[in-house]
């Protein structure tokens, strides 16, 4: 039975899950929202039993370990059987400077090596095409076996017998095998003099990327884990961000709750920016910079979409992969998101935060000017025309339009932020404007949200319900912490979304029904939101929970399961690694007071 007990490797530009046996159960070929070639997570019907995957099998294994190589996307698997034999399977995606810019072709690498004995492996290569509707066909070479039919032909290269791996027959590994996986293209070099140089210079281009992290005292190890992983799903071509590397995973068993999330959010994108910007890594939020901007142009006489795909494609038709049963057989499986129809007012404010930090951080290569805060002000004229306008909200309602507290607070977030940007360049009438529009916008949020009976903001103007989007109010600026009136909102969120340690989204009735899995960075929320009103301490115990939660490589999925704590949705969610950044760098001793 499939679990979320996975690692990821890749390089920006394709990635991979794999999973405790070494098996690549999922991997989107050539790019990040391509055809899967190893599909075997969400179970093809289609193509044959076990396809859609490429492993080792590895006789009488008693011993199974799996770990990242520190400060890396090198993903290390050991075996060792009962009579001492073991290997070790290295996997990674190559990324490094070469010629002057960067490499990251859309390649796996595997390399296999004897660490003791005499061990006998066997390799499958089983791609499959067309979302796991059928079996690659195969091409073998002199030492190579290229398997066709999807997108782009897939190439293996390797020094590993040929004939072993087309009839999977089992031989003695006396050494090491590699295997280069990629474009159906010839490989200059030896198999294992190319894969060692790939390793090397992937090492080393991880190695000086988290050098230059600025990263909080405690809990170091698990925030470069989840800056790495955000970095993964940053597609370098574009600038765009995905929300997650799968799609379809249940957000709860047998919910109907199955999403395609390998498109970029507007809003998931800023939480991802934002976060790496405080981590000092601030190339993706240029590149992402890129992205918007061209979005913004691209949408000049149409509304902004909340979700857009990799290369910027507007239009996500949803279909279902019907060849695909889905992960422990809960489909559907679905491609595209027919969320990019739905208005979200939230994405105004959303763009203009996540390309605030550009006017201010002096050590940008290309830093915003003036241009880009002309694009920039024709989203703000927007958000003023919609801020109190029904929309479908940041969870996506598919049912139903409101006017959302939430998007509300994020077109005056997008005002306030237009604000400060034009007194940064020397605006002084832009500045009054835009402030004057803050302040209007902010008043009727407090007079329309505010409910005195729940002394709380609630999700809707002139509702009684809460969802947990508005623990964000302090950190996005809207209200001071010590604000009482934001103390009684986590209050009231926390006496009616909290579940055992952890938080629904909301806990009304949509159009599947009534949530059960909690959304793992709502609860990360509501730490962030305990730290700012005082509650440090009863912050830090819930968020070493969360962190019991991360599977055995420090990842988290979208959704925890309050009783039994296994990991739902799709993965690894970005949203959720964003969480574990700010919640340990908001609950870290300083450096300062550390030793």
């Amino acid at each position: 039975m499939p679990t979320l007990d996975l690692g990821l490797i890749g390089n920006s530009r394709t990635s991979a899950l794999i999973d405790k046996s070494a098996a690549i159960v999922w991997w989107c070929y050539p790019y990040l929202d391509s055809d899967p070639v190893c599909c075997s997570l969400l179970q093809p019907n289609s193509a044959g039993k076990h396809s859609g995957l490429i492993d080792i099998l590895f006789e009488d294994k008693e011993k199974v370990e799996q770990r990242y190589e520190r400060n890396s996307a090198i993903l290390i698997t050991s075996f060792q059987d009962a009579k001492g034999n073991a290997i070790e399977v290295t996997d990674f995606a190559p990324r490094f400077t070469l010629h002057g810019r960067m490499f990251s072709p859309s390649m796996l690498v595997r390399i296999v090596r004897r660490v003791s004995g005499r061990p006998r492996i066997a390799i499958r290569v089983r791609p499959t095409v067309d979302y796991g509707s059928k079996a690659a066909d195969i091409r073998s070479g002199g030492n190579h076996v290229s398997y066709i039919g999807s997108m782009q032909s897939l190439r293996v290269t390797t020094d590993a017998p040929i004939s072993a791996i087309t009839a999977e027959r089992p031989f003695f590994l006396n050494d090491t095998v590699t295997l280069l996986m990629g474009p159906d293209q010839t490989i200059d070099g030896s198999p294992r003099e190319v894969g060692r140089s790939f390793y090397e210079g992937t090492q080393e281009y991880w190695h000086s990327w988290v050098r230059n992290l600025a990263i909080p005292f405690e809990w170091q190890e698990l925030v470069i884990r989840a800056a790495i992983t955000l970095k993964l799903n940053a597609f370098d071509d574009t600038g765009a961000i995905i929300a997650a590397v799968t799609t379809s995973i249940p957000e709860a068993p047998n919910s109907g709750r199955n999403w395609d999330y390998r498109y970029c959010w507007l809003r998931d994108a800023y939480f991802v920016v934002n976060a790496l910007n405080r981590l000092g890594a601030t190339g993706t939020m240029e590149r992402y910079l890129d992205y918007i901007l061209n979005i913004i142009a691209d949408s000049r006489d149409t509304p902004l979409q909340p979700v857009y795909g990799i290369r910027r494609e507007a239009m996500l038709e949803e279909r279902v992969a019907a060849s695909l049963d889905g992960y422990r057989g809960m489909g559907p499986v679905r491609v595209g998101n027919l969320a990019y129809q739905q208005m979200q007012n939230d994405v105004f404010g959303a763009a203009i935060m996540a390309s605030t930090h550009a006017f201010f951080d002096k050590r940008l290569k290309r830093p915003a000017d003036i241009n880009t805060f002309g694009d920039l002000e024709r989203l703000g004229e927007r958000a003023v025309l919609n801020y109190n306008t029904p929309d479908a909200g940041i969870w996506e309602l598919r049912g139903s339009k409101r006017v959302h507290t939430f998007s509300s607070i994020m077109c005056w977030a997008a005002c306030d932020r237009l604000a400060s940007i034009a007194n940064q360049l020397g605006l002084p009438d832009r500045n009054a404007t835009w402030s004057s529009h803050a302040l209007r916008i902010h008043e009727e949020i407090c007079a329309s949200a505010w409910n005195p009976e729940l002394n709380s903001f609630v999700s809707t103007f002139g509702g009684n319900r809460l969802d947990a989007s508005l623990l964000l109010i302090a950190e996005f600026q809207f209200l001071p912490a010590e604000d009482p009136r934001f103390a009684g909102t986590v209050a009231a969120i926390e006496k009616h979304l909290r579940r055992g340690d952890f938080l629904l989204r909301y806990d009304e009735e949509d159009d599947f029904g009534l949530p059960e899995t909690a959304f793992i960075v709502c609860t990360l929320w509501w730490i962030l939101a305990l730290a700012q009103i005082g509650q440090k301490a009863r912050a830090r115990q819930l968020f070493e929970n969360i962190l019991s939660k991360c599977n055995h490589l420090g990842l988290l999925s979208e959704d925890v399961a309050p009783d039994s704590g296994e990991l739902w949705g799709n993965f690894p969610q970005t949203y959720s690694m964003v969480g574990l950044i700010q919640c340990a760098a908001r609950l870290s001793v300083s450096w300062d007071d550390a030793y």
